[in-house]
């Protein structure tokens, strides 16, 4: 018994020691849930991402990301729902745990207005901190502005996320 406490505390241990060598890099999924606004109208937003990143000098990495994800916006006679973006993504480590980055890219989200839908295109645009629990798990926090076409105005949403990296 007393080996069998000893061995789950040696893999607790392992599991929750901080990735000291993290280089960020690789292909990467996670799933993220946050504040959505949308004109005016706030609730939740939810989905998941896929990813990846390459280094390309000592602290500075490049890469692409693809996030769909759904909300449960709705109030003053807009419900928002299915968005879809793809954004190119720099990083610089700030420590060998903690990742820095900015993105930007293409989004659409489909909404309805008064009882129509439609697809909104626009620019999507943020940033975030990616922080390594292990080399291959990772928790973010990010913050993302989307400026949709034709005067429609803008969303913002400011996610948390849990990934894994490969």
């Amino acid at each position: 018994m007393k080996a069998f406490v000893l061995a789950a505390v040696a893999a607790l241990a392992a599991v929750a020691a901080p990735a000291s060598a993290q280089e960020f890099t690789g292909a990467r999924v996670g799933a993220t849930v946050g504040y959505d606004n949308v004109q005016g109208a706030e609730d939740v937003a939810y989905g998941a991402v896929v990813g990846y990143d390459a280094a390309v000098a000592p602290h500075v990495t490049l890469g692409a990301e693809a996030t769909i994800g759904d909300s449960t916006v709705s109030g003053a006679g807009l419900k928002a729902s299915r968005d879809v973006a793809v954004s190119a993504r720099a990083g610089y480590v700030l420590t060998p745990n903690v990742l820095a980055f900015g993105k930007v890219g293409y989004a659409t989200t489909r909404v309805e207005a008064f009882g129509a839908h439609t697809n909104l295109e626009g620019v999507r645009f943020g940033g975030g901190l990616e922080l390594a629990v292990t080399k291959n798990v990772y928790v973010s926090a990010e913050y993302a502005r989307t400026e949709y076409e034709a005067d429609f105005g803008g969303r913002d949403q400011a996610l948390v996320g849990i990934g894994f990296r490969f």
